[in-house]
C-alpha cells in the first residue's frame, strides 16, 4: 500500500507539471499572436495615414490659357548718336601752328578765324612772287620797245626798197628782226601770265594759313595745341569738328535684315540712352539705306532717326537703343509664345516601365508612334490642349490655329482658340523620365 500511494503521488505530480508547462506554451503562443497582430496593425495604421496624407499626382504639364491683351510688334536695335549736320576742319598746308583761337564746346561763327598756321614762309613765297613778276613786267616793256625799233626800221628798208634804194636781202632782214621781237613780246607776256598764277598761288597758299570755321556751330572737337606740326600730305588733317545744332540729333541704328521689311520711313521712334534711361525721347525714322553691313555674317541695314534734343541731353557718340512700333493690336486674344514651340515628351512603355534597353519596349514605342504632323502653312500655328485624364498621364491634343502679330511673348490668336483653353506650355520632367537612377 506504502508503494502504490507513493507511485500515484508521482503520478499527480508529473500530470500536474504537464499541465502547467501546457499552460506556459500556451501563453507565450498567446504573446507571440499578440505582438504579430500588434505589429500589423502599426504597419497598416502607417501604410493609412500615408495613404491619407499623400500629395496629389504632379502635374505633367504647365497651363497658360489664352488672355485678352494688348500686343504691341516693336523692332528694336542700337546705334550711336550723331549730329546731323558736322564739318571737319582741316589744313590744306602744311607748318606750325601758332596759334588756336577755340576750344571745346565753344560756338563759333561763321568765317571766324579758329587757328593760325605759321605764315612766315609762305609770306616769303609771295615776295618772290611778286618781285619775278614786276622783272617780267620791266622785259615785256623792253621786248615791246624792241618790237617797235625793229618795226620803224622795218618799214624804212620797205619804203627805201621801192626806191630801189635798198636790197631785198635787207628786207628780209628787217622782217626777221621784227618777226624776233615780236616774239619777245609774246615771250614776256607768257612768262608775266605764269608769274602771275604763281603769285595767285602763293597769294591762296598765304591765305591758307588762317583757318576760318566754315559754318555757325559748335566746336564738338579740337586735335590740335598751340606749337604742333601739322603736315599736309596725302590726307588732309582734321583739326576741329564743328556740328551746325546740337538741338536736333540723329542716330544711326543698325537694323536686323529679318526685321528690316517690317519698317518704313515716317515711323516713330523711341530713342533711349544709357545715360538718361528713365527719359524717352522722340524720333522720326527718315532714311533706310540700302548699303548693307556684314559682320561676322551678321547683315544689318542703317537707319537715319531724327531726334529731338531741345535741353542738348544728348551727346554726340552716346550708344542709342531705338524702338519703332511697327504694329499693334488692342484688347485681343493672345497667347505665349512657349505655347507655340512647345512639343511634348515622347513617353513610351519603356520610360514608364524602368526598362529603356528592353527590345520589347522599343517596339512598343514604336507601334505606338503617331504619324508626323501636318506642316503648318502661312499664319499658322501649332499648340497642344490638355484634355481629360489624370494630372500626371493627361490626354493632349494638337491643334492648328490662326495667329497674328506677336511681340516676343505673346502672340495674337485669329481662330481656333477660346478664351481659358488649357492650352500648354511647358512639361515637368521627372527625374525617372529623364533616366535618372539612384543605383
Amino acid at each position: 500500500m506504502p508503494a502504490a500511494e507513493a507511485a500515484q503521488g508521482v503520478d499527480e505530480i508529473v500530470r500536474s507539471l504537464e499541465a502547467d508547462l501546457q499552460k506556459e506554451r500556451r501563453r507565450r503562443r498567446l504573446r507571440w499572436v499578440m505582438f504579430t497582430l500588434a505589429v500589423l496593425a502599426l504597419l497598416g495604421g502607417s501604410w493609412a495615414y500615408r495613404r491619407a496624407t499623400e500629395p496629389p499626382p504632379e502635374a505633367r504639364f504647365t497651363l497658360g490659357p489664352p488672355v485678352l491683351r494688348d500686343v504691341v510688334e516693336r523692332v528694336q536695335s542700337t546705334g550711336i548718336v550723331e549730329p546731323v549736320n558736322k564739318v571737319e576742319i582741316g589744313s590744306q598746308v602744311s607748318g606750325r601752328v601758332v596759334s588756336v583761337k577755340v576750344d571745346f564746346n565753344d560756338r563759333a561763327l561763321q568765317g571766324q578765324l579758329l587757328a593760325e598756321i605759321d605764315p612766315e614762309l609762305f609770306s616769303a613765297e609771295v615776295v618772290q612772287s611778286k618781285a619775278q613778276l614786276d622783272a617780267s613786267r620791266a622785259a615785256l616793256g623792253r621786248s615791246q620797245a624792241a618790237r617797235e625799233a625793229a618795226r620803224i626800221r622795218r618799214d624804212r628798208v620797205r619804203s627805201l626798197a621801192a626806191e630801189s634804194a635798198a636790197s631785198a636781202a635787207e628786207l628780209d632782214q628787217a622782217q626777221a628782226d621784227l618777226d624776233i621781237a615780236e616774239a619777245e613780246v609774246t615771250s614776256s607776256q607768257a612768262q608775266i601770265a605764269q608769274l602771275s598764277a604763281r603769285l595767285n598761288s602763293a597769294s591762296a597758299t598765304l591765305k591758307y594759313t588762317k583757318i576760318y570755321s566754315p559754318i555757325d556751330g559748335v566746336v564738338i572737337d579740337r586735335r590740335v595745341e598751340p606749337g604742333q606740326t601739322v603736315a599736309a600730305s596725302f590726307n588732309t588733317p582734321v583739326l576741329f569738328v564743328i556740328a551746325r545744332d546740337l538741338t536736333q540729333m540723329r542716330v544711326l541704328a543698325e537694323i536686323d535684315e529679318a526685321d528690316v521689311g517690317k519698317v518704313e520711313a515716317g515711323m516713330a521712334v523711341d530713342v533711349v540712352v544709357d545715360a538718361f534711361p528713365d527719359h524717352h525721347f522722340t524720333g522720326k525714322l527718315t532714311q533706310i539705306r540700302y548699303s548693307p553691313t556684314t559682320v561676322e555674317g551678321v547683315v544689318t541695314y542703317a537707319a537715319v532717326v531724327l531726334v529731338d534734343n531741345p535741353e542738348a541731353q544728348l551727346r554726340p557718340g552716346m550708344t542709342a537703343t531705338a524702338t519703332v512700333e511697327t504694329k499693334a493690336e488692342r484688347g485681343v486674344l493672345s497667347i505665349r509664345n512657349t505655347a507655340l514651340r512647345f512639343e511634348p515628351l515622347a513617353l513610351d512603355d519603356a520610360a514608364s516601365s524602368g526598362r529603356p534597353g528592353t527590345s520589347a519596349a522599343k517596339g512598343a514605342a514604336l507601334a505606338n508612334r503617331s504619324p508626323p504632323p501636318t506642316p503648318l502653312g502661312p499664319g499658322q500655328g501649332a499648340v497642344y490642349l490638355q484634355l481629360d485624364g489624370p494630372p500626371d498621364k493627361p490626354r493632349i491634343e494638337r491643334r492648328v490655329i490662326e495667329i497674328g502679330i506677336s511681340d516676343g511673348v505673346y502672340t495674337v490668336v485669329h481662330g481656333g482658340l477660346q478664351a481659358g483653353a488649357p492650352v500648354i506650355v511647358d512639361e515637368k520632367v521627372s527625374e525617372q523620365k529623364r533616366g535618372f537612377r539612384l543605383f
